[in-house]
């Protein structure tokens, strides 16, 4: 049985109580499954992380696209004076397409392509984040502003989601880092920045503090060699949220704070400190979401199941990872039962609970699951088929904004729609 302990909800109160009311007329408006964000706790979020890093002259968040890539949440980021954290082709068009460009921007791939690079240089001067040495010479035109993603091996650890330094495919080693930076200076960088990120979903705040005390430290180290300064160093994302009911939200006042202690004995040795950022996803945009599903079967077998209209598609985490998200049904309280959650892939693994303790549910209630805000529609896909679902936005007037439709069987079959080409290799 998964472990579970009923007290404060992952979602916030706040947001909880504006569904209360309205979550019926919305699913039987749109139809389930979808997921819903909450406007108002997402700009909660972000002024609060604005207003506990207010002292960091040049502070930026670059919010990491991957979490949540849809245009709506992308404009709510860019109106807090975020950046943008792509990794990709198609996360730089997004960025782009909402008129980001330059600084903005920050791109940070690996195995990065040709294609990769041209698109980054389209868009106009962002930070170009190499992930490898062997890179520098791949660049086609080096950049003014050149940073690079540091895995320091076997001097860190990471944490149980993203792992062991050493096994990790991210990042310059640390035996290579004085030399990538010498090459990219060598090819005509005159700026610097460094990045890392060795932590996800982590929510004690000293590990953090800690990470910054490292990269602090690889700068001066850095700029005692080479004889260049830094313009930044970025602490990644990673920052926690609390998916399990009774877990104690990270402590990001306690972070700033000692991280600014930091940056303080940096400048008295150094004459300057270099700007502080970071690119959180999951902590902006998680607790803002739920994916919203209804009951629709209920199987008694060696165990009770209950059969929801979602399915791993669309919330991949439980099965992926073993990943736990808090579920309420709405409208039921009391007396409980143990089922198991589950969707209609041809896969087991096709859960969002597991032997969890939930009201009893008859077919036509809606299920809401929690902490979908991120890495959750993001991550969907199509085996058997399946359709990733519609994403609303509970706007904070109180209306509800539809702003991805579901998919259909016609997006489904869009790239079997091509022109014929047979090649026989060899034939003249």
């Amino acid at each position: 049985m998964e472990n579970h302990v009923a007290t404060t909800m992952p979602i916030t109160n706040d947001f909880k109580e504006r569904l209360a009311g309205h979550l019926e007329a919305i699913a039987d408006h749109y139809g389930t499954p979808f997921h819903l964000y909450d406007e108002m706790g997402i700009r909660e979020t972000g002024t609060g992380l604005n207003q506990a890093f207010a002292d960091f002259q040049g502070f930026k968040e670059y919010f990491a696209v991957k979490a949540l890539p849809n245009p709506r949440i992308l404009q709510i980021m860019q109106s807090m004076g975020f950046g943008f954290d792509c990794s990709s082709i198609a996360e730089l068009r997004l960025s782009r397409d909402l008129g980001a460009t330059g600084e903005d921007i920050m791109f940070t791939s690996n195995d990065t392509s040709d294609a990769d690079f041209a698109a980054a240089e389209a868009a106009g001067g962002c930070v170009l984040n190499l992930d490898d040495i062997t890179l520098v010479d791949k660049v086609p035109n080096m950049p003014e502003l050149i940073c690079f993603r540091y895995n320091p091996g076997d001097q860190r650890s990471g944490n149980s989601i993203i792992g062991n330094p050493i096994e990790a495919k991210y990042g310059v080693a640390h035996n290579q880092l004085l030399d990538a930076y010498r090459l990219a200076k060598q090819r005509g960088a005159k700026r610097f920045g460094l990045h890392t990120m060795l932590a996800s979903n982590e929510l004690n705040y000293s590990y953090m503090v800690e990470t910054t005390r490292m990269l602090l430290e690889r700068v001066e180290w850095i700029a005692a060699q080479l004889d260049i300064d830094f313009d930044f160093v970025n602490i990644g994302g990673g920052l926690g949220i609390p998916y399990r009911p009774g877990e104690q939200p990270l402590d990001i006042q306690a972070m700033a704070h000692e991280i600014g202690e930091l940056f303080e004995v940096f400048k008295t040795h150094n004459g300057y400190v270099p700007k502080l950022y970071m690119e959180s996803g999951r902590y902006m945009t998680g607790p803002h979401g739920v994916l919203v599903t209804r009951a629709i079967n209920r199987k008694e077998i060696y165990r009770t199941y209950v059969g929801v209209d979602a399915c791993m598609s669309a919330l991949m985490r439980p099965g992926m990872y073993g990943a736990y998200h808090h579920i309420d049904v709405l409208g039921k309280h009391g007396e409980q039962e143990t089922v198991d959650v589950a969707g209609s892939l041809c896969e087991n693994n096709d859960k969002f609970a597991i032997q969890r303790p939930l009201p009893k549910i008859a077919d036509g209630d809606l299920l809401y699951i929690h902490d979908t805000g991120a890495h959750g529609h993001a991550m969907g896909f199509n085996y058997n088929g399946k359709f990733r679902p519609k994403e609303l936005l509970l706007r904070a007037d109180g209306s509800v904004e539809l702003i991805r439709r579901e998919e259909t069987l016609d997006d489904l079959f869009a790239t079997l729609n091509y022109q014929t080409d047979v090649f026989v290799p060899g034939a003249d």
